[in-house]
Parts: C-alpha cells; structure tokens; sequence
C-alpha cells in the first residue's frame, strides 16, 4: 500500500473528524482509533494548564494495558464530554476493558485533551459534546486502512488559532530504514508563535536545510497585516480573552511493539518536534499534550532501533505542525480575524 504521509501510514490507526456547524460555531473533535485489540498507549503532558480525561489509567503502572481510541477535542474542559460518545460507540461494538462474563460487559477507557477555543465563532456556548464525539469515531471507522487524512481547518483544528494566525490540524509520517513506521497527528493552538516574526519562516522548516525566505517587503506586510487582525480581534469581546489560552495536542503512533515506559518516552521526545515547531511552547496558559501508541508488533528491542523511533517522533511532529499551519484556511467572523499563512505570504 502507497505512503500518504499521515498518522495512518501505521497499520490499524484510523483518523476521523467532526465540525460543529451554525451560526456562531467553530470548534470540533478529531479521533484516532485503534484497531481490534487496542492499542498500548502513553501520554506526556507539559503545558501548564490542561484538559484532560482518562490521562491517569496511561501511567506505566496503572492496570490499563491498552485503549481502543485517543480524542482531541475543542471547547475545553467542556468539550471532553465527546469521549463520552467515542465510549458509547466502542461499548456498542463490544470493544473495552472486559468486566463482566459477557461478551458486551466491557468499559472502553478513552483517554483525551482538550485545546481551548471557546468563543472563536462567536457563540461561547457552541462546544463538541458526546454527539459530535460519536460522529468522529464512526467517520474514522468508515473509512479505509490507511486513507488520507483531512488536514487544516478539519476536526480538533476547527478554531484552532496559533500567535494569531489560524491553526489546524496536521499529520505526517516516516518509514525508518528498518521498516518501521513513525506518525504523527497534531492539533495546532498556541499561544506561541509558529513563524519566525525576523524572517516570516514557519519554525518548523528551519530545520529542513536549505529554505526559501519570504521577500522582506512581503514579510512587512504580513506582519502589518498580522497585527491589525488582532487588533480587530481585541475588539470582538467572544473571542477574545485575557490572558489567551490555548494547548496544542498530538498523536504520535508506531507499529514498532512498545511497552507502555517505552511509549512514555516516546511521547516525551515527541514534544521536542512541538519545541522545534513553536516559540515559546509549553506556557502556563497552554495545556501542551502528546499522547503516543504502539499499534504495532514490529520489534525494537535493539536500542538503536527504539532511539531511531524516538528520534522520529520529534521529527514528524514538527513537520506535522508545519502541514497543519499550511492547510489551515483564515477566519474572519464575530470571534475574530484569524489570517491564515497562506494569506500573509
């Protein structure tokens, strides 16, 4: 099967999103599956202020062994309840922690975080909830082993916002010379900057080499432009709030068989591609998550294999964040002007 430089080029991760729609809304919720089975699962949160659910039952020494879904959600703490929706769908299918002599008698552990993005279209009440949660998981569902995934202004990334400019949603892939797969999924939303304010560059490409620079009279513009949305922004009190608050969320997967310390690890190296990608990362006012899964059985026991995964999965969440800065498309409504890159240059 070709590569489609995603989350899903690891075998048995699927990826689905859901947007609330109406007046006044712009939020969503974006859900990785697993395949039968489950997948053994970590986390490593660094930002100051999360929103999380389930993040306890993925410490090493917790009796949880694996998890049939990970979802990153809007509408902060109050947009969690789309786990609960993602819960109802794997109990229907059976899938869950067995607890009972039958087969159904099962309680799915779902972990998921949450970015915040409350009154970004305007309506402060406009928020996922375990509806929209549902829609998610069955979209991922329904769709193919290894399929392309939505990116930009899609799922999670809906009011995504990033140091002003419009966040989104982004994923990219590696396949390492042994074989080994490493991808990530990123929900882009920080208080931080994603762009070089001395050059225009995105962060995240500054690693890549050789790279093209924005004409300085562009990047002027830009800049100026930049700054008047939020100006404009200041002015429309919903999407507004002092100080900001955001988070950015990922999923980083493998089909190299991880044990759940290994995982963690994973997950912590993994913020180190978010640490290349945006500036200052990991703020009080961010809730800054990794989630990491090992949905494989591809072995790494060779400690130069497992530091080869580690060393991915920095790399493909910065390229990550750069895919979803790219994708994204600019907002301008009541809860704001969010200028996209791609507007500015």
């Amino acid at each position: 099967m070709d590569r489609v430089d995603a989350l899903t080029d690891v075998a048995g991760l699927r990826v689905g999103h859901a947007e609330l729609t109406g007046p006044g809304a712009l939020s969503g919720t974006t859900v990785v599956l697993a395949p039968e089975g489950g997948a053994v699962a970590a986390v490593d949160v660094r930002g100051g202020g999360p929103g999380t659910r389930e993040t306890d039952a993925l410490d090493p020494l917790a009796l949880v062994q694996r998890v049939d879904a990970v979802v990153l959600t809007g509408g902060s703490a109050y947009g969690l309840d789309a786990a609960s929706g993602v819960m109802a769908w794997l109990e229907e299918q059976g899938r869950g922690v067995p607890v009972g002599p039958e087969p159904g008698q099962v309680v799915p552990v779902v972990p998921a975080a949450a970015l915040f993005d409350l009154g970004r279209g305007g309506d402060w009440r406009a928020r996922p909830d375990a509806a929209l949660g549902r829609a998610a998981v069955t979209a991922a569902a329904a769709s193919a082993v290894g399929a392309r995934v939505a990116q930009g202004s899609v799922g999670a990334g809906a009011g995504a916002v990033a140091g002003g400019l419009k966040g989104g949603t982004g994923s990219a892939s590696v396949r390492l010379a042994s074989g080994t797969t490493v991808g990530a999924l990123v929900v882009v939303n920080a208080v931080g900057s994603v762009l070089d304010p001395a050059t225009g560059v995105l962060y995240g490409r500054m690693h890549e080499g050789r790279i093209a620079y924005p004409a300085e009279a562009v990047h002027a513009a830009a800049l100026a432009r930049l700054e008047r949305a939020r100006e404009e922004t200041r002015e429309r009190a919903a999407g507004f709030v002092r100080p900001p608050l955001n988070t950015t969320l990922a999923v980083v997967g493998t089909d190299a068989r991880l044990t759940r310390a290994q995982a963690r690890k994973l997950a912590g190296t993994a913020h180190d591609g978010l640490a290349r990608a945006v500036r200052p990362v990991h703020l009080m006012h961010d809730g800054d998550t990794v989630f990491a899964l090992s949905a494989g059985e591809r072995p790494a026991e060779d400690l130069d294999e497992y530091n080869a995964v580690l060393a991915a999965g920095a790399d493909v969440l910065a390229r990550a964040v750069v895919r979803a800065v790219l994708a994204a498309e600019g907002v301008d409504g009541p809860g704001g002007v969010f200028p996209a890159y791609r507007d500015l240059y």
